[in-house]
């Protein structure tokens, strides 16, 4: 093997195993509940307390007018957060390390002239021949932050609901407030299929590389790529059939069974009114 040939193959190893590092990452870090089983704050209260509050607080950031009441609503989750064990490190990347990519496409148009006409801050286009101008204004600049506030707030809420909620006691509280049985089901489902999918495309790149020794042409990756795609779709389809089997041997009729049984309490009722209360509050300061 030349030199240029071994540089290329630890370059694909090193890709590949990249490559597995994010499933398996993406595997840790969506379906985690190791945090909902710590001894914290939000963890203590019935998730039919947690679940009305974050919608109450939702509602409140959709209906806010106003950065400071937004602002206020995001500020009181850091120590919700770390209230309840959950490391803040990782609670702030995991909302602020994508928004400002993909929400930020959306808001960027809003930043100029072209879209947002007002007092300019930045002028970044000036000519009179031909008739040019391009600047970033002050609306736009307002417009722009609503949306990466509004977005980023909204799900650093439902970021920490689910958090500190089991995937299983969530969705019974759904259940509880009347939501649909057939969304319900369909959302616990999709949950573990996604989980299911990505155990497997995870243990189908650690198999491919721990098989591949030299130089592989892309047109060879690109017919591995397709393959695969097509045996996971395969192996998702015959999966259905025997989780589906799996949960009528079982017992299951329509209804997912939970055996813990949800309790209000006076901690419950206290943390429920001061959840709807701010959200008043920061609706009231917003308008």
């Amino acid at each position: 093997m030349t030199w240029a040939g071994l540089v290329g193959l630890f370059k694909r190893a090193g890709a590949k195993s990249r490559l597995s590092d994010l499933t398996g990452a993406l595997e840790q870090s969506l379906f985690a509940e190791e945090i909902a089983r710590r001894k914290g704050l939000l963890q203590s209260l019935d998730p039919r307390v947690k679940l009305i509050g974050a919608l109450a607080w939702l509602l409140a950031i959709s209906w806010s007018q106003n950065l400071a009441g937004i602002a206020a609503l995001y500020t009181l989750t850091l120590p919700l957060a770390a209230a309840s064990r959950v490391p803040m490190t990782f609670y702030v990347k995991r909302v602020w390390a994508l928004i400002p990519f993909f929400t930020g496409i959306i808001a960027l148009p809003a930043l100029f002239n072209v879209f947002s006409p007002g007092a300019p801050l930045v002028t970044l286009i000036d000519s009179t021949s031909p008739r040019v101008y391009l600047a970033i204004t002050l609306p736009g600049v307002v417009t722009a932050a609503f949306l990466l506030l509004r977005v980023g707030t909204s799900v650093s809420i439902a970021v920490l609901l689910i958090l500190t909620t089991r995937w299983t006691l969530l969705l019974k509280a759904l259940r509880v407030l009347r939501v649909p049985q057939t969304f319900v089901l369909i959302l616990g489902m999709t949950y573990r299929y996604i989980y299911v999918l990505l155990h497997a495309a995870n243990n189908m790149f650690l198999a491919r590389q721990s098989r591949i020794v030299g130089r592989v042409a892309d047109a060879e990756q690109r017919r591995w790529l397709a393959a695969s795609a097509g045996v996971l779709f395969a192996k998702s389809y015959a999966l259905s059939d025997e989780v589906y089997l799996a949960m009528q041997s079982r017992g299951f009729r329509g209804e997912a069974q939970v055996m813990e049984t949800l309790r209000w309490r006076g901690a419950d009722w206290m943390w429920l009114a001061v959840f709807v209360g701010v959200a008043v509050a920061a609706t009231w300061i917003g308008s």
